[in-house]
């Protein structure tokens, strides 16, 4: 049995940027597993650029960027006064002082009105469900119940790489090293696969490609990585590498 490593893309729908580098890394790279984010106003047309692809899709569940599928009243902890969400920093600042301002019903609601919306444009529940990283472990927790209620494949959230993550009976270990300094995709990824996970594990390797836009310029942190990690999905020389030493680019369901 030669090597394994899961290859997922996240933030399909942040920004039309975003969108076109996903379905290039896809249709002519090596993803094969897509987080969508439901709320987001591109996430139609992101999955539109996909028709025709085989995916694995999940729910990137977020609540941190955008406006929510909720209306904002009914969640205040997760948002600012003019109705959009929180940002990831406020998250991080709160953290910083012991604090957890998100209310776990309330992101419940939030959590359930963005699995209706991806049912609807998938058109299939989540192959996983999880949500994008911020610090909250009430989010993580409302996650996780949303997942209980429906039956649905959490895959659950660990800030130590080195600690597997659960998933149905496998463990899969993570690997994000875009936020690093001198940050090389495909260095990256030869040394994720090549890592020893054991007879169940398997290393998850987490990427953000897209183009860069205004959008995604005003609101997010993660930028040229992006474009860097699309360029590492369509080398050729990356899919020669893989196969030359025998690693299979493999979905969540793949795994038992």
């Amino acid at each position: 049995m030669g090597r394994r490593i899961l290859v997922r893309a996240d933030d399909l729908g942040y920004s039309r940027g975003v969108n076109y580098g996903i379905a290039d890394a896809t249709r002519y790279g090596i993803i094969r597993s897509v987080g969508v984010m439901p709320n987001m106003p591109e996430a139609e047309m992101g999955l539109r650029l996909l028709e025709g692809i085989p995916v694995c899709y999940g729910q990137h569940t977020n609540v941190c960027v955008g406006r929510p599928l909720t209306d904002p009243s009914l969640i205040p902890s997760l948002c600012r006064p003019n109705g959009e969400f929180r940002a990831s920093r406020e998250y991080r600042e709160a953290f910083k002082r012991g604090e957890d301002f998100v209310d776990v019903d309330e992101a419940c609601l939030e959590i359930e009105a963005q699995l209706k919306r991806f049912i609807e444009l998938v058109g299939d529940e989540p192959h996983y469900f999880e949500g994008h990283a911020i610090a909250s472990a009430n989010f993580f927790k409302a996650l996780e119940l949303v997942a209980e209620r429906h039956g649905l494949p959490y895959l659950g959230m660990s800030f130590d790489f080195n600690a597997p993550i659960a998933f149905r009976s496998s463990k899969l270990y993570t690997s994000m090293d875009s936020m690093g300094p001198l940050y090389d995709p495909f260095e990256s990824l030869k040394r994720a696969a090549l890592g020893d996970y054991g007879e169940d594990g398997c290393c998850m390797f987490v990427c953000h490609p897209g183009y860069l836009d205004a959008y995604i310029l005003a609101t997010s942190s993660l930028t040229i990585p992006r474009t860097q990690e699309v360029a590492m999905a369509m080398d050729p020389a990356t899919r020669e590498w893989l196969e030359e030493n025998d690693v299979d680019v493999i979905t969540y369901d793949d795994l038992a």
